[in-house]
């Protein structure tokens, strides 16, 4: 008798079991189908010695994070076939220094695991930096004039 009653008492757990877990997670029209929002850590050292800045940014229903312009990052990423694609490794750059800076991006972006290092050392990495637009800052003192640099009078 004792062997008869073991599959119902384990069919009798599967079910509780099976109950418990109801009304946990996303409920509503689209919660299944709806992507987890892509979340990401950047952080960007401007090289110089001046301290590194440290920026969170959440793409999803509505952009959220302490990046400087959450909505504007979130939009340009999500026009970008594959914005943290790495450089192929066969690529041939120009020898054109851009800066000391540098970057690093973690995260997930389309449920893929992210982990970029970014820099302006040559010409590719210099468009790898630019293509990520309002993500990162662009190089120290670009729009900015030179320190003690005074405008020449009109001729």
């Amino acid at each position: 008798m004792r062997a008869q009653g073991a599959p119902l008492v384990l069919a009798g757990a599967l079910l509780v079991a099976g109950c418990a877990d109801r009304g946990s997670g996303p409920t509503g029209p689209g919660a299944a189908t709806r992507p987890p929002a892509d979340e990401l850590l950047v952080e960007v050292d401007p090289g110089g010695g001046v301290a590194a800045a440290r920026y969170t940014l959440t793409c999803g229903d509505v952009p959220a994070g302490d990046h400087p312009d959450p909505a504007a990052a979130c939009a340009h990423l999500a026009g970008l076939e594959d914005p943290f694609a790495p450089l192929p490794d066969d690529v041939a750059c120009t020898e054109v220094y851009g800066g000391p800076q540098t970057a690093r991006v973690t995260g997930t972006w389309g449920g893929v695991p992210v982990d970029r290092a970014l820099s302006r050392t040559d010409g590719c990495r210099i468009a790898q930096w630019d293509a990520l637009g309002p993500l990162l800052p662009g190089p120290v003192g670009v729009g900015d004039p030179l320190p003690g640099l005074r405008a020449l009078p009109p001729r």
